[in-house]
């Protein structure tokens, strides 16, 4: 069973930066796409960005493109969201998953989801 424990969210001021991994357990980064999606109150869960397992290529949500930043390390089976510049509208619990990755196919999950951690973003 594919396994994710999401860690590093936090209270962050607006403005501010946090770094959130994602750790999968039987799963490969090599050979699967993973993405970041996010919950807020009382709305849908949508997708945030995602890495492609084949050439790495990104992709990213309108409204975060050049503040947040995906990458991942294949070694320690773990992805990354590098997050700057934070806006209150960036609360939400973030989840990590295996997911599509394309223009065509965007941020479409597949098959099971971690905890999710809770990022903050308030004065």
């Amino acid at each position: 069973q594919v396994q994710f424990v999401e860690s590093g969210g936090g209270l962050v001021q607006p403005g501010g930066s946090l770094r959130l991994s994602c750790t999968a357990s039987r799963f490969s980064l090599d050979s699967n796409h993973i993405g970041w999606f996010r919950q807020a109150p009382g709305k849908g869960r949508e997708g945030v960005s995602c890495i492609r397992s084949d050439t790495g290529s990104t992709l990213y949500l309108a409204s975060v493109k050049g503040r947040f930043t995906i990458s991942r390390d294949n070694a320690k089976n773990t992805v990354y969201l590098q997050m700057t510049s934070l806006k209150p509208e960036d609360t939400a619990v973030y989840y990590c998953a295996r997911t599509s990755c394309s223009i065509a196919d965007y941020l479409r999950p597949v098959g099971s989801w971690g905890q999710g951690t809770q990022v903050t973003v308030s004065s």
